[in-house]
């Protein structure tokens, strides 16, 4: 996935922080603080630190227990490490003597309250950091009617129905002159059956100097076609589009409800000569296929060097123009009553094969496709010349199969006109579905897009959280309802937890902090009292010193029951156990306090145990990934106290915000987002599939643009 930068290199970016104070900076990624409200530089701890704005892994464990660690790690008895060991464990005992000297203090002056404040100093909310920063732009399209839109609405669009019960225009045969009159009489054109032609422009006619010349044959042809099926009308859109955009327009709203009310479809393909199995993979191409083959009551085609025309059922017709797509099949079987689909998995099903639609080998489209080519919906009136295309035809094609539809714009693209279908059919939620899926590739306008997914979800097992308000200018969704979390790339903080409860390790952990106390009491009794008792005394705080680190790291242990909720992000692939040791400290007689997980990243195995769990192949999974492909500079590691799990994944630029936007498979649905100030946007990079209860620890944000 590529990023675009947000503009030229010699240039700076203004934009404004939470209550809208303007700030100019450069291009370096940033985000917003969820401590001040402030747009910062983005600083990334690496396992790999290259260029100004990645540093060395650090954290803020405490420093006793470090000391410790090293300590047990390294023998005092090889070489010359003897006296840095020495020295390092004079500083360790230091370390001790300090939280006496700070009881003694705290207890003559009587501030007991502040020292149990003082030595908690964790950030400790039961919440992740919040993100502070809401949506403060204006919406393209909005669901309310209520807010203020950008776009221009034309006035045809606020009085057109829904629905349409007859065709706008339709030619008819005159039965006293025997010619073909344009009809736009209503009390006429309701009292007529006709016929509905489909068909592909380049087998009617030929951009050039011959156009019009290839149009009146081609006309003519259909006519004789049309009386020789007992009819005396029909609809082409040749004859039949409006002339006016404003016409045109209401056309092509309505265009799925001509084929509806038409007596008969009839396919005019090309000439049986050039390949009757290349006239139908052509016809097929079309964006407009499917509202002509599935809405049709009856279907029948013909060649246009053949005088026959015969019929053809739903079934006939998908094996002879749809053979490479099982999602197709699975749609016309639906359509023709063999094997019915819920409307939401059918309608997805037809986006996905409507989105395959014009180009000429029938790829599967894995983003937004491009514009579709004039040759491939169907010509246009004969009064205007060339036909514009809409660059969002493949959802005008697909509107048709909805209850409520959108008026045509010719200045939308793709997405904003998908979600603008998609808020006018709430119940579906396309687009809030859309934002939980992460597909295999995609393109850089248009992230919240996805015509598949990297954990092989369909669109109707996802289950969304959030709603969508509207549609930006540049296409970027505005989302409602986003339960969303900051995450932490600077450093690993000092985390607050809560380990099981043992007697045992509670007494181990403080006879260390006694060591001085004893030697003190030594010292005294050696000059006081008696000589013996106070060597005796000196003797085991000295014993209790030297045995300290190991009696320290062992009443830290213990199974971390409770962590308060922190998101952490390493640029790079980093171990289990390293991150166990930033996060906690270390420990002896360990229990595992971080897990990877069997189902929820890219990267994730499973164990082939009885009990569930991921498997550490993954790591080295993901280290092989990160020296090669795509994951060369790209490889990401996110920590998640909350459930004690963590995560590998790839992504153009390090996420700073986490959205909960959804449910699938038992899991909750979590965009990983980079903030893109210059626009006031947020960029899809990844989905992970965290624990749903997790949603809870999370803190409601206003509108965000997702993009």
């Amino acid at each position: 996935m590529l990023w675009l930068p947000f503009t030229h290199k010699d240039s700076d970016i203004t934009c404004s922080n939470d209550i809208g104070k303007l700030k100019t900076h450069g291009q370096e990624q940033r985000y917003l603080s969820p401590t001040t409200g402030i747009c910062r530089k983005l600083i990334v701890q690496a396992v790999t630190p290259s260029g100004k704005f990645e540093v060395a892994i650090k954290d803020h464990t405490n420093q006793t227990s470090k000391l410790a660690i090293w300590l047990l790690s390294h023998s005092p008895i090889r070489g010359w490490i003897f006296f840095k060991w020495i020295s390092v464990w004079l500083w360790f005992t230091l370390k001790l003597l300090w939280p006496v000297l700070w009881f003694l203090v705290a207890l003559y002056f009587n501030t007991g309250d502040d020292s149990e404040e003082d030595a908690e100093p964790s950030y400790n909310t039961g919440y992740y950091k919040p993100y502070l920063r809401e949506f403060q732009g204006q919406l393209w399209a909005a669901r309310s009617c209520r807010e203020h839109s950008l776009r221009v609405k034309d006035e045809q669009e606020m009085n057109t129905r829904t629905h349409t019960c007859y065709p706008r225009i339709l030619m008819i045969r005159s039965p006293n002159q025997n010619e073909w009159v344009r009809c736009a009489d209503r009390d006429i054109i309701i009292r007529t059956k006709f016929i509905a032609i489909s068909y592909r422009a380049i087998d009617a006619f030929t951009r050039g100097p011959g156009e019009k010349k290839d149009k009146a044959q081609f006309t003519d042809e259909v006519r004789a076609a049309v009386l020789g099926q007992q009819f005396n009308a029909y609809w082409l859109d040749l004859e039949c589009l409006g002339e006016t955009p404003s016409e045109e327009n209401q056309d092509v709203y309505c265009m799925a409800d001509v084929y509806r009310r038409a007596e008969t479809t009839l396919i005019m393909l090309g000439r049986a000569a050039c390949g009757e199995n290349e006239c139908w993979r052509g016809w097929g191409e079309r964006v407009w296929t499917f509202p002509e083959a599935l809405l049709s009551s009856r279907l029948c085609y013909k060649f246009r060097d053949r005088e026959e025309v015969k019929p053809l059922s739903l079934f006939e017709l998908a094996n002879l123009a749809y053979t490479n797509s099982k999602d197709e099949q699975a749609v016309v079987n639906a359509y023709g009553g063999k094997d019915p689909l819920e409307r939401l998995e059918r309608l997805a099903l037809l986006k996905k094969a409507i989105w395959q639609r014009g180009t000429a080998n029938l790829p599967l489209a894995s983003g937004p496709p491009p514009p579709p080519k004039s040759a491939m919906i169907g010509g246009g009136p004969v009064t205007s010349g060339a036909y514009k295309a809409y660059k969002a035809e493949r959802v005008y094609a697909l509107m048709g199969f909805f209850e409520h539809r959108i008026q045509p714009d010719h200045n939308e693209d793709d997405l904003r006109a998908l979600a603008r279908l998609s808020m006018a059919n709430d119940n579906d939620r396309i687009t809030e579905r859309m934002v939980s899926m992460f597909p295999s590739t995609t393109t850089p306008g248009a992230c919240w897009y996805a015509d598949n997914d990297i954990y092989d979800a369909n669109l109707w097992d996802i289950l969304p959280e959030i709603q969508v308000a509207g549609v930006t200018e540049n296409g970027a969704l505005i989302l409602d309802g986003c339960r969303a979390a900051a995450i932490r790339w600077k450093d690993f903080p000092e985390v607050a937890s809560a380990t099981t409860y043992s007697l045992r390790r509670t007494i181990l952990r403080a006879i260390p902090y006694f060591s001085w106390p004893i030697i003190v009491i030594g010292l005294g009794i050696v000059w006081t009292v008696s000589r013996m008792g106070g060597i005796v005394l000196i003797g085991i705080g000295i014993l209790l010193l030297i045995l300290s680190p190991l009696l320290l790291l062992f009443g830290k242990s213990g199974r971390i029951v409770a962590a308060q909720p922190w998101l952490i992000g390493v640029k790079g692939v980093i171990d289990r156990k390293e991150v166990e040791s930033h996060l906690y400290g270390g420990t002896i007689a360990h229990f595992q306090r971080m897990f990877f997980t069997p189902s929820r990243s890219p990267f994730s195995t499973p164990e082939q145990l009885a009990r569930r769990g991921g498997s550490d192949k993954q790591y080295k999974d993901a280290v092989e990934q990160a020296k090669s492909g795509r994951g060369v500079g790209h490889m990401y590691t996110l920590i998640d106290t909350c459930s004690s799990t963590m995560y590998y994944f790839c992504a153009e630029r390090a996420p700073t915000v986490c959205i909960f936007a959804g449910r699938e498979g038992g899991l909750g649905r979590v965009v990983l987002c980079s903030e893109n100030y210059k626009d006031n946007e947020l960029h899809k990079e990844m989905v992970l599939r965290m624990p749903t209860e997790i949603s809870q620890k999370m803190e409601l944000c206003g509108w965000v643009a997702l993009r």
